[in-house]
């Protein structure tokens, strides 16, 4: 991440948008939050700065925003990045985001690319340049899937800065042996270090959500522990998966079907340096790569 650009002092050429001038917006354009897509926009300025700032992204990052919306996270970001490239899958708000900057900070509009996709299918082909960093807004409903897949798509992004569900966001950072820790934790874990980075009260949303939501920070190994090839990075899921469908029982158990029996799942686990008797929410990341690399060689 670039440091020559202090993150907590935007450069003021935008107009950060507020509870009014999201309304306004939104009636301007015709749009209607759903459930479906997720959209609950934020229309706090303070929040958005905040967002950016614990990002710790500058002058010299390409940022990837998914989800923009009516653009309140975008403007913060122009404020402070070189180039922000907005994943949006409503073909409505895709066109206005540009408008919408060109009219709240004219001299950022060249900043900003949007790309009309799905993220949770979006391919690197797609994403001009070589993003650094995902900041995003995500949406609750494909938040997990969604960051997953672009951490395995574009291997240029060295950190992410994402609110989600605060139920997630535990989820995410939650380490070996405690109740939530499961396949969310592990897989985010295979692609770097997870950790909370705050929490984001429901007030500063329009409309105001059911839930509370949370920050989740993730920065990409310098040095993976592990090959992070797709093919390592396939096998290690598909045992996570496994590990977790069936969390009461043992992994000799749980592991039968994806060895071929539960003696084939013991011989590997043993292999890996991992008791037989234990259950997948024990093990780290490091053991899950472990037990994949014994499946992958018998």
């Amino acid at each position: 991440m670039s440091d020559t650009q202090d993150p907590t002092s935007p450069r003021g050429l935008a107009a950060l948008l507020g509870p009014a001038e999201v309304r306004s917006l939104a009636e301007e354009f015709g749009v209607r939050p759903t459930k479906q897509l997720g959209q609950n926009f934020v229309h706090d300025a303070n929040t958005v700065r905040r967002i950016v700032a614990s990002a710790g992204v500058g002058r010299g990052d390409t940022v990837l925003e998914v989800g923009p919306g009516l653009g309140s996270l975008t403007l913060a970001l122009l404020d402070v990045v070189d180039r922000v490239v907005a994943v949006e899958i409503d073909p409505n708000l895709a066109a206005r985001l540009p408008v919408t900057v060109a009219d709240r900070g004219a001299d950022l509009a060249d900043r900003l690319t949007v790309v009309e996709a799905d993220a949770m299918r979006v391919q690197p082909a797609q994403i001009p340049g070589e993003p650094t960093a995902l900041v995003a807004n995500l949406p609750y409903n494909v938040a997990v899937p969604v960051l997953l897949h672009l951490f395995s798509e574009l291997p240029s992004l060295r950190t992410a800065l994402v609110m989600v569900q605060a139920e997630v966001a535990d989820r995410l950072a939650a380490t070996p042996g405690s109740k939530i820790y499961g396949v969310p934790s592990v897989k985010a874990n295979f692609f770097g270090r997870v950790r909370r980075a705050g929490s984001v009260g429901r007030a500063v949303f329009w409309p105001v959500p059911k839930v509370e939501s949370g920050l989740v920070r993730i920065d990409r190994y310098d040095e993976p522990p592990w090959p992070v090839d797709d093919a390592t990075r396939k096998r290690v899921f598909a045992v996570v998966d496994a590990a977790f469908a069936q969390r009461r029982k043992t992994l000799r158990a749980a592991l039968g079907g994806w060895a071929g029996s539960s003696a084939e799942a013991e011989r590997r686990l043993v292999a890996a340096g991992i008791e037989p008797s234990a259950r997948g929410e024990t093990l780290d990341a490091a053991a899950f790569v472990r037990l994949a690399a014994q499946g992958s060689i018998v």
